[in-house]
């Protein structure tokens, strides 16, 4: 039955992708693997995406690197051809792929052509299944890790981070209120025993997604049954909780990025707080808003900043909307003020009706073309899954056209009713700051050596 409904969504593919990406075919293995299948106009070619429901935040700091390090892992070979054999096997498919490691999962992602979609399944699974984690692939596999986050970290990084000077604004602040740890996680201490035990508790079906999207073969969902049915469920393991500010940072903070420069960075960081009912997309909206309200006020009105904007952030278990700028480092001060008298005259006088319904149309608008081609897609379903629900995503269009210009302006008292954080990032000096520090040292050096001639002088 399940292999005729495909079928059938397989025939109304050119028609319904057109109308509904929405809809897939989405249904659970007995072993509790999770597959979303979605057919589309897109032919010769399949997007795969396998997330699995481990990441770093389900680990201490010490050993937060796990994942990523046996992610890297699983691409060193499945026999005596190693690395580079796997690749050459993927080549010869004609397919490419990736994997990455986030907060919260671990997905592998591969483009393929369609008609060797199976064949591709057949390499992933076993790349999950097959791959011998030995001591040689360990520490080869510590230096790529080491490499990709831009080398080893020394002692030197280590105490910058402790000082402050190591993070972007956003993640400094995440530090300072216990979101995120404050210096990143060695490679060189992991162990072998520790990489098998999460292979072993996360890497099970009854934890993965399986998105595939493009021309599927129509004896897919047989062919998933047979094989990646056949993997062994396990005994759910238990996600950290997410972590919640459990310290108080500074209300503002002047962070150094550099010795001397003309330039500044100003940050302001409001925690985006918990309201019952309200949608991911009214924040969206009000991020949108006070973007463009920020791009009036400090370019078009003020000449302050280029390119200012706002961005949506979340550290552990807390959301945070920013509004951000670039300046001249002697404008800070004047664009603090400018920001601060946003803030009053949009809690005295709330959003204009006609720029939120402009904006929030505009936000609808973009739906129509977001998200085109197969690989598009597969990511959208990627990034969506936690509003996946019985075959359906939610329609983000949809959403977006029930929020009212009503809980926008709550949501907007309730993040201004706290100050939020101000960080502002600069470099040491300024260059004329610089010079004023070389001619005083000059001319400290002068007085000094005329000290030092009239002192001898005198005891000649």
């Amino acid at each position: 039955m399940r292999c005729l409904l495909f079928i059938c969504l397989l025939l109304g593919a050119a028609q319904s992708f057109a109308l509904d990406r929405s809809s897939v075919e989405g249904y659970q293995l007995p072993n509790g693997l999770q597959l979303i299948l979605k057919p589309t106009r897109d032919s010769g070619h399949v997007s795969i995406r396998l997330v699995v429901g481990v990441g770093l935040d389900d680990f201490s700091c010490a050993d937060q690197q796990l994942p990523h390090l046996l992610e890297h892992l699983l691409f060193s070979g499945t026999d005596d051809t190693g690395e580079g054999g796997l690749e050459e096997r993927m080549q010869a498919l004609g397919g490419e792929w990736n994997a990455f490691t986030s907060h919260a999962d671990t997905t592998f992602v591969i483009e393929a052509p369609a008609k060797n979609q199976r064949k591709v399944l057949d390499l992933l699974l076993s790349l999950l299944t097959q791959t011998q984690l030995t001591e040689q692939r360990i520490a080869e596999a510590k230096q790529v890790v080491e490499r990709e986050d831009g080398g080893h970290y020394s002692h030197l990084q280590r105490w910058l981070d402790r000082q402050d000077v190591g993070h972007s604004a956003s993640n400094q602040l995440a530090v300072e209120l216990g979101l995120k740890c404050a210096e990143r996680a060695q490679v060189q201490g992991l162990t072998r025993e520790q990489l098998e035990t999460v292979r072993k508790a996360w890497y099970a079906p009854n934890n993965m997604t399986l998105i595939i999207v493009g021309e599927l073969d129509r004896v897919l969902p047989a062919y998933l049954e047979r094989t990646y049915g056949a993997l062994e469920p396990v005994d759910p393991s238990d996600h950290k909780p997410l972590a919640d500010i459990d310290a108080r940072a500074d209300a503002e903070r002047v962070l150094l990025r550099g010795v001397v420069g003309d330039t500044a960075k100003l940050h302001w960081l409001l925690p985006e707080p918990v309201i019952a009912g309200q949608s991911d997309e009214t924040w969206d909206l009000l991020r949108d808003y006070l973007e463009w309200a920020l791009y009036s006020e400090l370019r078009l009105k003020h000449g302050l900043s280029y390119g200012p904007w706002s961005e949506r952030e979340v550290f552990g278990g807390v959301g945070f909307l920013s509004l951000n700028a670039d300046l001249e480092r002697d404008d800070v001060a004047k664009a603090q003020q400018v920001m601060s008298q946003l803030k009053a005259q949009l809690l005295n006088d709330g959003l204009d009706p006609q720029r939120f319904a402009r904006l929030k149309q505009a936000a609808i608008a973009r739906q129509a073309w977001a998200v085109q081609g197969n690989s598009a897609l597969a990511d959208y379903y990627w990034s969506a899954l936690g509003d996946y629900d019985q075959s359906r995503f939610a329609d983000p269009a949809k959403r977006l056209q029930a929020v009212s210009l009503e809980e926008a302006n709550h949501a907007l008292r309730q993040l201004f009713a706290e100050p939020g954080y101000v960080r502002i990032e600069k470099p040491l000096f300024s260059y004329n700051g610089l010079s004023g520090v070389i001619l005083a040292a000059l001319a400290l050096l002068v007085l000094i050596g005329l000290g030092w001639r009239v002192w001898r002088h005198r005891h000649q």
